[in-house]
Order: structure tokens, then C-alpha cells, then sequence
């Protein structure tokens, strides 16, 4: 019969599912439950145990991406937990124990797919506690949870760390779209795209607000983008920029302070219209 997943997705369920009423057991605290048991603590157990008990691995995968992990990052965390498997089948028949690389690794994607959680969804310090609890650390409650991470690790705060700086993560904050003019009145004062995409979107508002105020026009009057383009005809039919009167002068003013802070900036990212 063809495994769930992988040998090591099955054996990890169904192991848990003969333990779970057992919750001193090696078997309970064993590596592949214990993974089980992270995934519980993210998603809640119907999300892991119901797809397997239909074998709809697609709704596994549906399960494990709702909090943001791609495709790809769900196909590495079942690859990297069978190569786990592959070398502790190994290491009981060996008589040398092979170190297991993947005992760290398939940690790190899971404190990634909880990362995703507490950025995307948001969770409870009681989620968080339990969570790191059932990490391989120096600090995890279980006897026989701290012994293997002695056992397999490296650096056996390599894991601890590896969480902590997790939670130093913040949440993206997507940049407000730009209130943009029509590039021609730009042009009028030799910015350009690549002037304006360095700007945040204060310092694109202060430049409409000189722009308007140059121009003798009223940035709140109904007929705004008509007067606009009409300067815009005009400044072309001159073909030279106009010298004269304050308001440009003010403006260019304002346009060499932003420019001259925008020289140190590097560009992240492209204008946004």
C-alpha cells in the first residue's frame, strides 16, 4: 500500500496517532511525532489528520500553504523530513551513528511555517510557549526531547537561536501607492521617474503641493487636472521652462532638498503608479 506522502509522513501520523493517549511515551516524544505534534500546535490537528485519514495529500498541501508557505517550501519540508527518515533507518543498523543533518533542518522549516503564522494570522503567547517547548533546545521541558538534541546536534542551541531570531521578523509594510501628476508636469521641472520612484509617498505629496502652488493653481479646485494640462500646453508651446516668479523659484527649492537626500538612497524598488 502506498505510504501518505512519504514513508516518513506515515510512519510520523500513524505513530502519533498510537501515542497520543500515551503522552510519557518514548514513542510520543519521538522525533517524527514530535513533528506531528509542531504541525498540530500551527494548524490544529484536523488540518494534519483529517487529509490523511482520506489520503488527500492536495488537501494536506491546501492546509499547510494558509498561512502563506509557498508550494515549493511544503515539497522541502516533506523531502527534508524522508531524508531524515532514510538516515535514522540507517543509523540502527549501522554500527557507527551518522550525524543526521535533516534533525536541524526540518526544525527550521517548521519554526518558518510558524513564522508565517504569527506575521500573517497572528498568535497567543500560550501558542508561542508551547510551540518552542516542543523544539529540540537546552530549554524544552522533556527529558528525552533534551538528551536527542544533545544527541544529534551540532550546536545544540543552534535551534533555540534559529527561533529567536525568527521572532525579530516583522511584517512587510506594502508602500502606499503614490499620488502621481501627469509625468509632463514633471518634466516642467526636470524630475524624473527615476527621481520619483525614490521618493516615499510624503515626499511626493509635498512636491504636488509646491507643484499646484508654483503654478497659481488651487490643489483642491474641481477643475485641478484641466488647469494642469493647460500649463502643460503652454510651458511645450514655450519649449523653455519659466524663470520667472516665485513660485518656482520655491519649488525648485523644495525639488533640490529632495533630491540631494534622494542621492544616498538606493532604489528598492520600482515607482509604484
Amino acid at each position: 500500500m502506498k505510504p501518505f506522502i512519504n514513508e516518513a509522513f506515515e510512519k510520523a501520523i500513524t505513530d502519533y496517532l498510537n501515542s497520543k493517549d500515551k503522552t510519557e511515551s518514548v514513542l510520543y516524544n519521538s522525533f517524527l511525532v514530535v513533528v506531528i505534534r509542531m504541525l498540530i500546535s500551527i494548524y490544529g490537528e484536523l488540518d494534519i489528520i483529517n487529509p490523511y485519514q482520506v489520503k488527500n495529500e492536495d488537501a494536506l498541501d491546501i492546509n499547510l500553504m494558509k498561512y502563506g508557505a509557498s508550494k515549493d517550501a511544503i515539497a522541502n519540508f516533506k523531502r527534508l523530513l524522508d531524508g531524515y527518515y532514510i538516515i535514522e533507518r540507517r543509523n540502527v543498523t549501522s554500527l557507527k551513528r551518522e550525524v543526521n543533518n535533516y534533525f536541524i533542518e526540518v526544525q527550521k522549516c517548521l519554526i518558518d511555517l510558524f513564522t508565517l503564522k504569527r506575521l500573517n494570522y497572528g498568535i497567543k503567547e500560550n501558542e508561542s510557549k508551547e510551540f518552542f517547548d516542543l523544539l529540540y533546545t537546552p530549554g524544552t521541558s522533556n527529558a528525552l526531547r533534551l538528551s536527542y538534541n544533545y544527541l544529534n546536534a551540532e550546536d545544540i542551541y543552534e535551534i533555540a537561536n534559529y527561533y529567536q531570531n525568527s521572532l525579530e521578523q516583522k511584517k512587510e509594510e506594502k508602500e502606499e501607492k503614490k499620488d502621481l501628476l501627469s509625468f509632463d508636469v514633471y518634466k516642467m521641472f526636470d524630475l524624473s521617474i527615476a527621481d520619483l520612484s525614490r521618493m516615499k509617498k510624503a515626499d511626493v505629496d509635498k512636491l504636488n503641493k509646491e507643484i499646484y502652488k508654483s503654478l497659481d493653481i488651487n490643489e483642491n479646485a474641481i477643475n485641478k487636472d484641466y488647469l494642469l494640462e493647460e500649463k502643460v500646453k503652454d510651458y511645450q508651446l514655450k519649449s523653455n521652462l519659466i524663470t520667472t516668479g516665485n513660485g518656482y523659484v520655491d519649488i525648485l527649492l523644495v525639488m533640490s532638498i529632495i533630491v540631494t537626500t534622494l542621492m544616498v538612497v538606493v532604489i528598492f524598488s520600482t515607482l509604484v503608479f
